[in-house]
């Protein structure tokens, strides 16, 4: 069966060869004599169009969940503490694994276990006390790193899969990948109520309460302050993004609850929630001088 249209379009706009590379600048010229000259596009449309022309050029490693971030459970957990978990990580497929993370056998989909419950005759719903979360498991994907995001996106429209464990050269785990983390690269940010917006800041007193996860640039953008430092003899590394990775790298590992990491300008980070692995919510206290301005 042939590809649809707009799957061709796609291959072509994001390809490649000679064909797709000037196909692309040519939209690029579109796109920036319509942003000088005319409203004929929105914002949001240049916004996407932009990103769909450098969609080609991701890999799968760009857009993945980091291995530490990634929730999965054990296929040997419990009906009722599998509930609890789908309902505290507000996602609706989990990956399953036999041992280690490095050795997924499927995922789970919410819905599969809610099909489990059995009403009874005064209208609760109950748990069936033999029913085991192995016959639920679906198959999941692998992607290794190197895999451009459009090939992966093909991948999972073909087998109706929504989700893949990125693998790397030894066959660990690396990181997972949602279709909803692929299509977010084409038309931005899709949120829902369980979401948490690592982008915005709340006002502090004399400085910020943050979420780690925080890009550096959008906290440029918010308070007018720039955290990074290019000179590698302050202690920061160059490829710093976010804030939590900023101050793991002033620090040189993960800081504790409630330690205090000074920022070469001045700049506290005081730490309000982590754990072993990561950090996770800041209060950011610029320094006199900036706060007084």
């Amino acid at each position: 069966m042939s590809d649809h249209p707009l799957k061709r379009l796609i291959r072509k706009i994001t390809g490649q060869d000679a064909e797709a590379a000037a196909m692309r600048v040519s939209l690029e010229e579109v796109i920036e004599e319509s942003d000088r000259e005319s409203p004929a596009l929105s914002a949001q449309e240049r916004v996407m169009l932009g990103n769909l022309l450098n969609f080609g050029e991701l890999k799968v490693r760009d857009v993945m969940v980091p291995r530490a971030e990634i929730v999965a459970v054990d296929e040997t957990i419990g009906l009722a503490e599998l509930l609890r978990t789908f309902r505290e990580a507000q996602h609706s497929r989990l990956p399953v694994y036999a041992e280690t993370l490095d050795d997924p056998t499927g995922l789970i989909h919410v819905k599969d276990v809610l099909g489990l419950l059995e009403s009874e005759s005064d209208g609760p719903y109950c748990l069936p006390p033999n029913a085991k979360i192995t016959s639920l498991k679906r198959p999941i994907l692998f992607a290794p790193p190197s895999m451009r995001a459009l090939d992966l996106l093909l991948k999972m429209q073909a087998s109706h899969t929504h989700l893949a464990l990125v693998i790397d050269e030894y066959g660990g785990t690396d990181g997972l990948v949602s279709i909803e983390d692929i299509i977010e690269e084409i038309v931005g940010d899709i949120a829902d109520e369980h979401d948490e917006d690592a982008a915005v800041i709340k006002p502090d007193g004399d400085g910020f309460i943050a979420d780690a996860r925080m890009d550096l640039d959008d906290f440029k953008a918010q308070t007018g302050h720039d955290l990074m430092v290019e000179d590698a003899e302050e202690g920061i590394a160059r490829d710093i993004d976010s804030l939590g990775g900023l101050v793991m790298s002033l620090l040189g590992r993960v800081p504790l609850r409630g330690e205090i990491v000074t920022h070469p300008d001045g700049t506290e980070f005081q730490v309000l929630d982590a754990d072993p692995r990561r950090v996770r919510r800041l209060r950011v206290t610029l320094p006199r001088t900036l706060a007084t301005e």
